[in-house]
């Protein structure tokens, strides 16, 4: 029993112009792709985007993109610890009120009582008005990932 090799498939196409391919300038590479990446998404890709790419769609592909690094700080202003301790939300340790917050402390407001606040972060504005209260600042999570929290007083 004989077997007769397998032929290579393109023989069949020897002698055509396109290779079964339809016209001849169409599957030369990748300029017939049209584009680079998402190019094209609202031009002549437009039906693959709506088909394939519904959540990318629901708001007409005009969103953006979101970075993937971006962190979310929770942040607290003056005013609003001013107001906790006005309402007596907040419990008084000696001398000073005791505050404590996971995230940072923002500048706007004034602070009228002397108040303790510990804090991931501070901006600087925040740090000073603490200061001219007569309360004081702890950081709790250095940045640097130190052990021990940084007192600013």
């Amino acid at each position: 029993m004989t077997f007769k090799r397998k032929s290579k498939r393109n023989r069949k196409y020897f002698g055509t112009r396109s290779h079964g391919k339809g016209n001849a300038k169409n599957r030369r590479g990748s300029g017939s792709k049209g584009g680079w990446g998402r190019a094209g998404m609202h031009k002549h890709r437009f039906s693959y985007a709506t088909t394939h790419e519904r959540e990318w769609m629901m708001y007409g592909g005009r969103r953006g993109f979101s970075n993937p690094t971006t962190k979310v700080v929770q942040t607290i202003n003056l005013y609003n610890i001013e107001s906790m301790v006005d309402a007596g939300k907040l419990e008084k340790k000696g001398a000073m009120f005791s505050f404590s917050f996971d995230g940072k402390i923002l500048g706007c407001g004034i602070l009228s009582h002397a108040v303790e606040v510990s804090a991931n972060s501070a901006s600087e504005k925040a740090i000073e008005r603490i200061k001219a209260a007569g309360g004081k600042f702890i950081q709790l999570r250095a940045e640097e990932a130190d052990a021990e929290p940084k007192t600013k007083a």
